[in-house]
């Protein structure tokens, strides 16, 4: 693998060896399977093309300093394609299975595993699509589970830094009873407009608020978004926001370091009292926010002074990292070292 210049990855597409695939027929899910084929045959009545029924998943695998490989956080990742399958009334995919699988396509393009120090990852994107040939609006009968893996750079070029975000208050990303709360591609096809606008602006991703009232922080693009003050862990409650995975492990590590942890609204008004604020998310993990603007109100709210990121974020993003690369002990039993 010497022809990879691994600390200029982006974060990008990049062929690997191999995915692997598992389907669901007649009630019951079959074995897993390898390939070295990237591509996949679909019928054109497949429910996942006219109806939605598509899910999909992101997590990561580090390569340590002891040369071994850890995967961050498998089990919830199931848990939460299992939610998802559940919202949108696909196959529950076992967790056995999936962990069995994420396990497999790692083992068999650990080649592309970066190396420790590298500032790369090997992303990882499991994928559950309904497959019957369907014209009526029900669920399909059958199903494609399919992972497959590819080396990243960084989610935004500048690594850990601040960067500006913006509220729009024109776009809503999801219902507040809708499928916000789960990984699905059109939750992502509905934020393409509004997203394209805040880059085209200068801002790294679109605050979204909450879409009944257009008072309270939703979510911050791809990812959620928390604030501190006063020695506290703020994040939105919504009844519209994925479940961050990372979020979820930061709120715990802020425990840890003997913070309040609180995930209440938050007014929009609000964020002017934030000391730092951030979006987190699998690929960025935590990216801290310089500003906020609201340009509809022409309000705007200076988070970090200075420019650079504040001390409990990067206090906070270089613990959570310094776990995925076993660099410091992994106490909540997060990680899956590789044989």
């Amino acid at each position: 693998m010497d022809s990879i210049n691994w600390s200029e990855l982006s974060f990008g597409y990049m062929p690997t060896d191999y995915n692997v695939r598992c389907t669901y027929k007649d009630g019951q899910w079959g074995e897993i399977e390898e390939t070295t084929d990237s591509t996949i045959t679909l019928h054109m009545a497949a429910t996942c093309l006219h109806y939605g029924q598509e899910a999909f998943e992101g997590l990561k695998a580090f390569r340590g300093k002891d040369g071994k490989i850890r995967i961050f956080r498998i089990e919830e990742n199931a848990k939460r394609l299992q939610a998802t399958s559940d919202g949108i009334m696909m196959a529950k995919l076992p967790i056995e299975k999936f962990e069995e699988a994420v396990k497999r396509v790692v083992k068999l393009n650990e080649r592309f595993v970066p190396p420790y120090e590298s500032g790369a990852s090997l992303y990882i994107r499991p994928l559950l699509i309904g497959t019957s040939a369907q014209v009526g609006v029900k669920p399909s009968n059958e199903y494609l589970f399919m992972i497959f893996v590819t080396p990243v750079g960084p989610y935004f070029k500048g690594g850990f830094q601040t960067t500006p975000v913006v509220i729009l208050r024109q776009f809503d990303r999801a219902a507040p009873l809708g499928t916000g709360t789960f990984k699905v591609g059109g939750n992502y096809a509905a934020s393409l407009v509004a997203g394209e606008k805040a880059h085209s602006m200068g801002y790294s991703s679109v605050l979204y608020l909450d879409a009944k009232e257009k008072k309270y922080v939703d979510e911050c693009g791809p990812a959620n978004f928390f604030g501190i003050k006063q020695n506290t862990y703020v994040t939105p409650e919504s009844t519209s926001i994925l479940p961050s995975i990372t979020n979820k492990s930061l709120m715990q590590l802020a425990k840890d370091m003997g913070m309040t942890v609180e995930r209440r609204q938050i007014p929009e008004e609000e964020l002017g009292t934030f000391e730092e604020a951030g979006q987190c998310g699998t690929a960025a993990v935590i990216s801290p926010i310089s500003r906020i603007d609201d340009v509809d109100q022409n309000k705007s709210y200076v988070i970090s002074k200075d420019g650079t990121p504040g001390p409990i974020s990067r206090k906070l993003y270089e613990h959570l990292r310094a776990i995925q690369y076993g660099d410091e002990p992994d106490t909540h039993g997060w990680v899956t070292v590789l044989d």
